[in-house]
């Protein structure tokens, strides 16, 4: 590749995407962005680095993780930057993985409403109340929460 491609400095492609330089690394450190040293061993990226950064905050701004985000890259071809199509594409499991968090937040909206709401403290009628904890036999975490 030639210099020239790659002529973005650290500082503008971080003040163009509004993160930090050290979001940069990080990106780069997790394999989401590659850089590229000149004579001065200083970072260049690329043009196309712009929109995978855009990506990549739009991602986590709906919750996904940046493990699934460098997945969803590597599954293009050439770990090229995604296009308009390529969006579509990826969206798609991105949407499954909304969908199933959202039904689980409805779910927790709706078991923890009343129990707030009512104000009976009763440990007979709460559907959190765990005597003797009862429910470390199903697993750990919120386990009512996670039944389907």
């Amino acid at each position: 590749m030639k210099l020239e491609e790659a002529n973005l400095s650290v500082g503008f492609v971080a003040k163009r995407c509004g993160v930090k330089v050290s979001t940069l690394h990080f990106y780069e450190e997790k394999g989401l962005i590659k850089s590229w040293r000149n004579q001065g061993n200083q970072r260049r990226y690329k043009r196309d680095v712009l929109r995978r950064i855009a990506v990549i905050k739009a991602a986590q701004k709906i919750g996904i993780k940046l493990d699934d985000i460098k997945q969803t890259f590597a599954d293009l071809p050439n770990e090229r930057t995604p296009c308009k199509g390529d969006w579509a594409n990826l969206s798609v499991n991105w949407q499954k993985q909304l969908d199933a968090r959202i039904a689980y937040m409805q779910k927790l909206r709706d078991s923890v409403t009343g129990c707030i709401g009512c104000g009976c403290l009763s440990m007979e009628n709460c559907p959190i109340y765990n005597p003797e904890d009862e429910l470390a036999q199903e697993g750990t975490g919120a386990v009512i929460l996670d039944r389907d």
